[in-house]
């Protein structure tokens, strides 16, 4: 470890925040194993050995699910995604999934997509959010770090009655990959009460994507500067189950999008359920499961 890395360490140890110089030396340094190591021993202060994770069934906006199921036994929350057309349409999908999901915490939609579904209809975003919440929505899905005027959107939504727990990253400018751990942690100290962040692009340019190194520095950066948000989340489906258990290693805390069909086409060790929990396992970790509302599920 360098002296630089060893004096961030220190700093870290001491339970200082870091500060641009550090970001900048953290970002410049070719030493992943060190700063892997630094945010794993973050982690552990933070969270001890557990690490949560979710199980979700998703349900496309407009797709109206069957009455009588199938939910999947095994979800603990229900996802709306897609942009509704219009703020009937959202409200519709939100009474139908809210149905389906039978008590299962349901969330959805990206704040991105409310605030132009709002501004075309002519109503105010907490309208809309109330409007939503009333149709049994209890969470939005995401924040994008990106969204301008953010934390007024976060405001408003919450202020029409729907929890803002998740924020992600649309997508990593490789020449600005500190932007938006920056934009993260300066959302939650204007807004509080997140939960969790993502710090890996929700999507991936084909023409320049990213690396499993940039990946999973990414985790490690994230966990070190953005000390303000509880937990740093992959995402299961995104990522694939090797980067996600690779990401626990280097201060991701929270496994996001396990899926909740229980298959066993592949074998019982290829079973999700089994998979997550030997991924943690295997990273000497504990598995706890969530709901989509970050509450424990008891075994």
């Amino acid at each position: 470890m360098s002296g630089t890395l060893e004096g961030i360490a220190a700093r870290v140890e001491a339970g200082e925040r870091l500060g641009e110089r550090d970001a900048a030396a953290l970002l410049a340094s070719h030493d992943l194993v060190s700063i892997g190591m630094l945010a794993d021993e973050h982690r552990r202060r933070r969270h001890g050995r557990r690490v949560t994770f979710v199980r979700v069934a998703e349900i496309r906006a407009g797709e109206v699910p069957p009455a009588d199921g199938p939910l999947p036994g095994a979800a603990r929350e229900v996802r709306l995604t897609g942009q509704p057309a219009g703020v009937a349409a959202a409200v519709a999908a939100v009474r139908d999934a809210s149905a389906f999901a039978g008590g299962i915490p349901l969330t959805g939609f990206s704040l991105a997509d409310l605030v132009p579904l709002a501004a075309r209809d002519r109503i105010s975003l907490t309208e809309l959010a109330r409007q939503l919440r009333d149709a049994g929505l209890q969470a939005l899905a995401e924040v994008p770090v990106d969204l301008a005027g953010v934390e007024h959107a976060i405001d408003d939504a919450r202020a029409g009655g729907l929890r803002v727990l998740r924020l992600i990253v649309p997508r990593v400018d490789a020449g600005a990959r500190l932007d938006s751990l920056r934009r993260a942690e300066a959302i939650q100290r204007a807004v509080g009460g997140l939960r969790a962040f993502v710090p890996l692009a929700a999507t991936v340019d084909p023409a320049t994507p990213s690396t499993g190194y940039d990946d999973v520095k990414q985790v490690a950066l994230a966990r070190l500067l953005v000390d303000n948000i509880e937990s740093i989340q992959v995402d299961w489906r995104a990522y694939g189950p090797k980067l996600a258990q690779v990401a626990l290693t280097f201060g991701a805390d929270d496994v996001d999008g396990v899926t909740a069909v229980d298959t066993r086409d592949s074998g019982t060790r290829r079973a999700p359920a089994e998979e997550i929990h030997r991924n943690i396992r295997a990273a000497s970790l504990d598995a706890i499961e969530r709901d989509g509302l970050f509450t424990f599920v008891e075994a």
